[in-house]
C-alpha cells in the first residue's frame, strides 16, 4: 500500500511559484552609507511604513537597527504595534494623524510617539491620558506645514502651538519637524523656501527661550542633497532600500537595491504564426515562437499596464513579456532559449548575470515613481531573506 507524506515543506514552498528576495547585506550596506553622511550627533530614522516599502517591516527594522539606525518611522498604529509585538524597543514615530480616544490609548499602551498637527489633537491626547490615570508623560512630535500642504500646523503659528503643548503636563515635546515637498527636484528654490520658513519658526521659539530637544526636516532626497538640512535626525525611506529619489542624485552615495522579484516558469509550449496570446489577444505571434508561462501576475503586484512593455531576465538574458498580464500568470517569448524547462527562475526585478532591471525602469514606463512599484507587491509573495552569496547562487542556477 502506498504511503503519502502530505506534510508541506514550507521552506521549499516559499520559492515554488513566485517570491520577493530581500538582501539583508545590501540593506545593512545602505544604512552604513547613510550614516557616513551624518554627523555623529545626527540620528538616522529608517522609515518602515507600508511594510517597509514592501520589503517586510519586522525583518527590515531588526536589520537597520543593528547597523546604525536608532529610530523607526511608521504611518499607522497597527504598523507600530506589529514592531512592538516583534520585540522591537527602539523609538517609533507615528507619522500619520491620530484623532480618536481609541487611537490615543493604543499609542500610549504600545509606547508609540505620535505626530501632533493641531491644538485640538493635542488637547484630545492630554485629556484622554489624564482620564486614564496614567501619570507618565507621552513624547509627542509637533509637525509644521512649511509648504507641503499636508499634515502640520501652519509654520506661522508654531509659537502658539508649542506654547499650548508645553502647558499640557501629560505631553512632552520630543521634536519639531516638517517635510519637504520638492527635495528630489533639481531646482532647489521651493526646498529652500520651506527650509527658510522652518528656520524662521524655530528662531521665533528661541526668542521666547524655547529650545526644542530635536529638529528634523530631511527625507531621503534632502539627506543626500545638503548636510545643512540634517539637523538632529533624518528620516530616510527610499534610500534605505537602495534606490535614489531622483536621477540627478544617483552616485551621491553607493546604494544597493535590496529587493528582487522572482518567479518560476510553469509551462513551455510552441505556438504557430497567427496565434493569439492571453486575454484580448493583445499579442498575436508573427512567427513560430516558444512561449513560457510564468507563475506571477497582477494579483502579486505586476502592473497589468506593463503588458507587452517589459523584458525580464532568464539565464542572464533579456526576454520580452508578451500578451496581457493576467491575475496569476504572464507569458514570455523565450524562442532564444530553446531548451528552457519548467521550474527555471525568471527575474522580474533585480540582477541576473551582468544585467539588471530596476523598479525605476517600470516606473518610467508607467509614468509613476519607484515608491509605488515597491509598495505594490502583495503579501501572497513570500519575503525571503537572502545573503548576497545566496542571491548570486540563485542567479547562477546553483541548487535549482
Amino acid at each position: 500500500m502506498l504511503s503519502w507524506d502530505l506534510t508541506p515543506d514550507l521552506s521549499t514552498m516559499q520559492r515554488d511559484r513566485a517570491w520577493v528576495e530581500i538582501d539583508l547585506q545590501a540593506l545593512a550596506h545602505n544604512v552604513q552609507q547613510l550614516r557616513q553622511l551624518l554627523a555623529p550627533s545626527t540620528e538616522l530614522m529608517a522609515v518602515v511604513k507600508a511594510d517597509a516599502y514592501g520589503h517586510g517591516a519586522v525583518m527590515v527594522a531588526q536589520t537597520v537597527l543593528q547597523h546604525g539606525a536608532t529610530w523607526l518611522g511608521v504611518a499607522t498604529i497597527p504598523e507600530g504595534i506589529e514592531l512592538r509585538k516583534a520585540g522591537i524597543e527602539a523609538p517609533i514615530l507615528l507619522l500619520g494623524a491620530t484623532n480618536t480616544l481609541e487611537q490615543v490609548r493604543a499609542v500610549a499602551r504600545w509606547q508609540l510617539q505620535p505626530t501632533l498637527c493641531t491644538p485640538k489633537q493635542a488637547l484630545i491626547f492630554a485629556e484622554t491620558l489624564a482620564a486614564s490615570g496614567d501619570r507618565r508623560t507621552l513624547p509627542v512630535h509637533l509637525k509644521l506645514d512649511t509648504g507641503m500642504s499636508r499634515l502640520g500646523m501652519p509654520w506661522q503659528q508654531a509659537t502658539e502651538f508649542v506654547q499650548l503643548v508645553t502647558r499640557l503636563p501629560q505631553l512632552q515635546i520630543a521634536s519639531i519637524y516638517s517635510h519637504f515637498a520638492t527635495a528630489d527636484s533639481p531646482d532647489p528654490s521651493i526646498m529652500r523656501q520651506q527650509h527658510d520658513r522652518f528656520q524662521q519658526a524655530i528662531a521665533q521659539l528661541h526668542v521666547l527661550g524655547m529650545t526644542p530637544p530635536r529638529l528634523h526636516i530631511s527625507n531621503s532626497a534632502a539627506t543626500l542633497v545638503d548636510s545643512r538640512l540634517h539637523y538632529d535626525l533624518v528620516r530616510v525611506g527610499l534610500a534605505t532600500y537602495g534606490l535614489y529619489p531622483a536621477p540627478h542624485l544617483k552616485g551621491t552615495i553607493d546604494l544597493k537595491p535590496v529587493m528582487q522579484v522572482k518567479a518560476r516558469v510553469t509551462q513551455v509550449k510552441v505556438i504557430q504564426p497567427g496565434t493569439g496570446v492571453s486575454y484580448g489577444y493583445q499579442y498575436i505571434a508573427d512567427r513560430e515562437i516558444l512561449v513560457a508561462v510564468v507563475g506571477i501576475g497582477y494579483a502579486d503586484g505586476i502592473p497589468r499596464n506593463l503588458s507587452n512593455r517589459i523584458n525580464v531576465l532568464l539565464r542572464g538574458q533579456r526576454v520580452p513579456q508578451i500578451g496581457a498580464i493576467t491575475m496569476d500568470q504572464l507569458m514570455l517569448d523565450v524562442s532564444q532559449i530553446p531548451d528552457l524547462q519548467p521550474g527555471e527562475i525568471v527575474t522580474l526585478l533585480g540582477q541576473d548575470g551582468n544585467d539588471a532591471i530596476a523598479a525605476d525602469d517600470w516606473a518610467e514606463i508607467l509614468g509613476t515613481i519607484s515608491w509605488e512599484i515597491l509598495c505594490g507587491f502583495k503579501h501572497r509573495l513570500p519575503r525571503v531573506a537572502v545573503e548576497r552569496s545566496a542571491a548570486r547562487d540563485e542567479r547562477l542556477g546553483v541548487g535549482n
